[in-house]
């Protein structure tokens, strides 16, 4: 097979989580790019038609369901929309998340749980549900969105539930792989670093410091740098890889 047909995802259904905006949303249209039709999942109807409308201008299919990624009763409705409008799901992409900084002292048992809930509890959900499909189907690949937090710990700001969280879907991640590896379902991780989204306050005085002046590349990276990371992972062009975490940082986790 030439080498750049093991990247074309045309005939193949990815659900991405968190999708409405952000890294998700570069995602999804990456993934579409490729070639695979697009469930968008998100809590915001409008920033999902939003979505819907843009990928649909490239000629994808799509389907925008509205769900939280921390009720299981919704992700297992996404799951029955997706199979019943594509006939299955070929790839979940786990990234849906949430941040808070605080010092640990700070942080209140209902911020802890609710960065949990979303980063680590929503992930093991959306695996379950879909890769006991992925089985039943013959095999499929799961993306999780971990964050190079997981091995790190960020400054000047603290965010002790978010590294937590991720370190855990990383573990998470690398368990399911080994349990799922002869179902043919392959489960592998993305670590970005400090990227131009709503979550990371990049141009704020007090972080260039530390998030651009110490990351070997001088600077922090944009959405769309990440998406060919995604259909790598996502496609037969990673065949041969599972259980990993993939880090795209520009070098910043290399000091």
């Amino acid at each position: 097979m030439p080498v750049l047909d093991r990247f074309d995802l045309h005939g193949r259904t990815a659900v991405v989580t968190g999708s409405t905006r952000g890294l998700g949303r570069a995602f999804a249209r990456a993934l579409a790019e490729a070639g695979a039709n697009i469930v968008i999942v998100g809590r915001n109807a409008e920033a999902a038609a939003l979505v819907k409308q843009e990928l649909e201008a490239i000629g994808t299919e799509c389907l925008a369901v509205l769900a939280d990624v921390t009720s299981r009763a919704d992700v297992e409705r996404i799951a029955r929309n997706a199979i019943q409008r594509f006939g299955r799901v070929d790839i979940l992409v786990n990234n849906a998340g949430a941040c808070i900084h605080k010092p640990a002292l700070e942080v209140t048992d209902e911020e802890w749980r609710q960065v949990m809930d979303v980063n680590l509890d929503g992930v093991w959900i959306a695996s379950q549900v879909f890769g006991r499909h992925m089985i039943e189907s013959g095999g499929g690949t799961i993306v999780n969105i971990g964050s190079m937090s997981a091995s790190i710990v960020n400054r000047p700001q603290w965010q002790p539930a978010y590294n937590a969280s991720k370190a855990a879907v990383h573990h998470l991640t690398r368990s399911l792989a080994a349990e799922w590896a002869p179902h043919n379902v392959r489960v592998n991780a993305l670590a970005p670093g400090y990227m131009h989204t709503d979550m990371s306050p990049i141009h704020e005085p007090r972080f260039q410091r530390y998030w651009i002046e110490d990351t070997p590349q001088q600077r922090a990276g944009e959405p769309d740098e990440l998406g060919p990371a995604v259909v790598f992972l996502a496609s037969d062009a990673s065949s041969f890889m599972t259980g990993s975490v993939l880090t795209v940082d520009g070098g910043y986790s290399t000091f």
